[in-house]
C-alpha cells in the first residue's frame, strides 16, 4: 500500500536524525491528527482561539501568558518585535524602522547562531559580548555579568538586567520541566517549538512570558483589518484600553498561523504535559533494539549513550572503523541516503567518524531496515 508522499512523488525516509525542521519535523501522535482534522471542519475567531491558546499555555508553562505562534522561529521574531515596540501601535507601523526606538539586542557571542535573523530582520542591532573561548577550545572564558551590564544602554530592547530578556528554546524539550524553567529563572518571553519533542504540528510552536509582551507580539501578528470598535478580544489577552487605535498588519503578519495548528500544537502539548514516562521508555527500547541490532553488523564500533543536556533522549552512536577501501564517514552517508530506504543521521560528529542515530522519530519496525542498510553499504 502507498502513502500520501509515494503518490505525491515524494520518497519517505527513515529519520534517525531526530525532529528538526530539514526532515520535516516529528510524528504527530493519532490525536493529534485526528484533532486537525476536526479544526478544518469549522471556522472560528481567531482572536477568541488564539485567547484560549494563551490560557492553556500560560497553565503549562507558569506563564503569565502564551501566543500560538508558525514556530520557534517566528516566536523569537515575533518575541523580540514586542520588546522593541511595547504596546506603542506607531512603533509596530514603522518596523523595521527603529528610527527613534529601543534596538539593540545584547547577546552573548558564544550564543549567535542562524536564527539571530529574526532580530535582524526587524532592524534590530545584535550587540555582542564576551568570548567564546570555553565554546571554541582555546581557553575557559566566556560572557561575564559585567560584560552584559556594560553593553546595557537607553538603546537596549532585550537583553538582560532591568530590559527583557528572550530565551529561544526551541529545542530545549524534553525534560518537560524546562517548560516552567526559563520562566521561573526570570525570563520575560521564551519562545518553543510545537512540531520538535512535544509532538505538534511542524509549523507550530508558541511564545510564553510578560502579559503585556504577549499582548504586543500579537497585535503584530493577527490580521487587524478590522475597526477599533469592533476588535474585541478578552481583556486578559489584550486590553484594548490601553492602546491608542490598532497598528497595521505587523511585521509578524507573515508568520501567520492557522486553526489547525493552534489546536493540534495544544493538544499535543496537553499529551507532552500528561505524559508520565511512556514516550521515554519507548524511546529507550527503540535505542536499546538499534544499539543491538548494529553491534551484529561487522565494521563498526557502537555504542548507546544518553542525551549531555539530560533531557531524557537516548542515543546510538556508530563510528565506521579503519576500512582499506577508503570509504570515511561522509562516504557511508552517502551509502545510507542513497536508494530505499534513505537513512539520515545526525552528523555534527561525522567530521570525527561518528553518526548519531536518535530514536525520537523512528518506528519499532524500522530497526531491521536501518540495521539491513548499514550492512548493505559496506559491500
Amino acid at each position: 500500500m502507498t502513502n500520501i508522499y509515494e503518490r505525491l512523488g515524494v520518497m519517505p525516509i527513515i529519520n534517525a536524525c531526530g525532529p528538526n525542521t530539514r526532515l520535516s519535523g516529528g510524528i504527530m501522535a493519532t490525536e493529534v491528527a485526528e484533532a486537525m482534522v476536526e479544526a478544518s471542519q469549522h471556522c472560528v475567531d481567531m482572536v477568541e482561539l488564539q485567547a484560549r491558546a494563551i490560557q492553556l499555555i500560560a497553565e503549562a508553562t507558569g506563564a503569565e501568558a502564551g501566543l500560538a505562534t508558525s514556530g520557534a522561529a517566528a516566536g523569537v521574531l515575533l518575541g523580540l518585535a514586542a520588546c522593541m515596540t511595547g504596546l506603542d501601535p506607531d512603533k509596530m507601523n514603522r518596523l523595521p524602522d527603529t528610527a527613534g526606538m529601543k534596538s539593540e539586542i545584547v547577546v552573548p557571542r558564544s550564543h549567535r547562531n542562524f536564527y539571530d535573523r529574526a532580530a535582524r530582520a526587524q532592524g534590530a542591532r545584535i550587540v555582542e559580548v564576551g568570548l567564546s573561548d570555553r565554546f571554541s577550545g582555546t581557553g575557559v572564558r566566556d560572557v561575564e555579568p559585567w560584560e552584559i551590564a556594560a553593553a546595557i544602554s537607553e538603546r537596549t530592547a532585550a537583553g538582560a538586567r532591568g530590559v527583557p530578556v528572550v530565551v529561544d528554546a526551541a529545542a530545549e524539550l524534553p525534560p518537560k520541566e524546562n517548560l516552567r524553567r526559563f520562566i521561573a529563572e526570570g525570563a520575560a518571553l521564551v519562545a518553543f517549538s510545537g512540531g520538535k519533542a512535544i509532538g505538534g504540528p511542524q509549523a507550530s510552536g508558541f511564545l510564553a512570558g510578560r502579559r503585556d509582551l504577549v499582548a504586543a507580539a500579537a497585535l503584530q501578528n493577527l490580521d487587524l483589518d478590522v475597526f477599533m470598535e469592533h476588535f474585541n478580544p478578552p481583556p486578559t489577552f489584550i486590553d484594548k484600553r490601553a492602546l491608542p487605535g490598532l497598528p497595521h498588519h505587523g511585521i509578524g503578519r507573515p508568520c501567520k498561523v492557522g486553526k489547525e495548528e493552534i489546536v493540534g500544537l495544544l493538544t499535543a502539548l496537553r499529551l507532552f504535559t500528561s505524559d508520565s514516562g511512556a514516550r521515554e521508555a519507548r524511546w529507550h527500547a527503540i535505542a536499546s533494539a538499534l544499539g543491538v541490532a548494529l553491534k551484529a553488523v561487522p565494521g563498526f564500533d557502537v555504542a548507546t549513550g544518553g542525551d549531555a543536556r539530560q533531557s531524557g533522549i537516548p542515543y546510538v552512536t556508530v563510528r565506521l572503523r579503519p576500512r582499506n577501501d577508503g570509504l570515511d564517514a561522509m562516504g557511508l552517508v552517502a551509502r545510507l541516503e542513497a536508494g530505499t530506504p534513505s537513512i539520515r543521521c545526525n552528523l555534527s560528529e561525522a567530521a570525527a567518524g561518528t553518526l548519531i542515530l536518535s530514536p525520537v522519530c523512528l518506528a519499532e519496525d524500522q530497526v531491521p531496515a536501518i540495521a539491513a542498510k548499514f550492512c548493505a553499504a559496506l559491500s
